[in-house]
């Protein structure tokens, strides 16, 4: 095997390996109980506020952030913890599956606001994978009378915050930003945003409970770094696809330990999505062969 298709095997690994740890994440924030979401969310974002932190502190630079980056790191950082906190909400408020596939929309968002933030313009068939995406989720969240359920529009808005915020990450890349210092800001305003309603609405916790919520931030943080070392071994074109295997993850885990349920309209939905997820990846390949 040469080194290329090694590297790309490596980058499969790695987002499957992230993957199943952003399933593993959000299985053990539901698992964690009748506990508030802005505490899980801190809990999520401590853990990674603590490895960016040490991250930085260890290298050369340290924690020297440029000068033109501030700008796209505040849009980032408001984004991303709005649809994070809007993600965890829904993962205790609807099926796992369901709420983990809509928050998987969020590639297609960050297509769609490249056009204001990167200026990239999609093609016809991006176009039209974006419209099968969007009538997948529709199947997920089955509108009633016109209006789509209230659960499932804001876990549709973690898809966005997600994307949109993935939009920022990708300029700020492009400006030559160091991902340690994106993943730091990120979490430390994270961590800021939910430090005050958990102060003011901390629940007690039992231990399991503690255990439960440090594993879910140890998965986000393993998750985050498996990502990252596969879009560094890979073109997002060639491995993106098998991001979407978390939805299968997320639904094992819901299946087997909380008999949860995914129904039929909803296996449509992933089945609809999933599919312009790789004919937008087949795409990506023939258009850059």
């Amino acid at each position: 095997m040469d080194e290329t298709k090694k590297k790309y095997t490596l980058a499969i690994l790695h987002i499957l390996t992230s993957a199943l740890c952003f399933a593993l994440m959000a299985f053990f924030v539901r698992l964690s109980g009748d506990i508030p979401t802005m505490q899980k969310a801190f809990f999520r974002n401590a853990v990674a506020l603590v490895i960016a932190t040490i991250a930085l502190a260890k290298s050369a630079e340290g924690f020297k952030i440029q000068k033109n980056s501030w700008k796209d790191i505040t849009f980032r950082c408001l984004f991303g913890t709005s649809g994070l906190i809007a993600n965890f909400w829904a993962i205790d408020q609807m099926a796992l599956a369901d709420a983990n596939m809509l928050n998987k929309m969020s590639p297609f968002f960050a297509m769609l606001m490249s056009i204001i933030i990167l200026k990239e313009k999609p093609n016809k068939t991006e176009w039209a994978t974006l419209i099968v995406a969007f009538i997948g989720a529709v199947f997920i969240i089955r509108p009633s009378s016109g209006v789509a359920s209230f659960k499932a529009l804001i876990a549709l808005y973690g898809g966005f915050g997600a994307g949109t915020a993935y939009a920022f990450v990708r300029r700020l890349g492009k400006k030559g930003e160091r991902s340690a210092v994106i993943v730091f800001c990120f979490s430390l305003f994270s961590t800021m945003i939910t430090l005050p309603f958990l102060a003011a609405g901390f629940k007690p916790m039992s231990g399991r409970q503690i255990i439960i919520l440090s594993l879910a931030g140890i998965s986000a943080a393993i998750a985050q770094f498996n990502i990252t070392a596969a879009y560094q071994l890979a073109p997002a074109k060639s491995i993106s696809v098998f991001d979407y295997t978390q939805v299968i993850f997320a639904a094992i885990l819901a299946a087997v330990f909380l008999k949860d349920y995914p129904d039929s309209m909803s296996y449509i939905g992933y089945a609809l999505i999933i599919g312009a997820a790789v004919i937008k990846w087949l795409h990506g390949l023939k258009k850059n062969a």
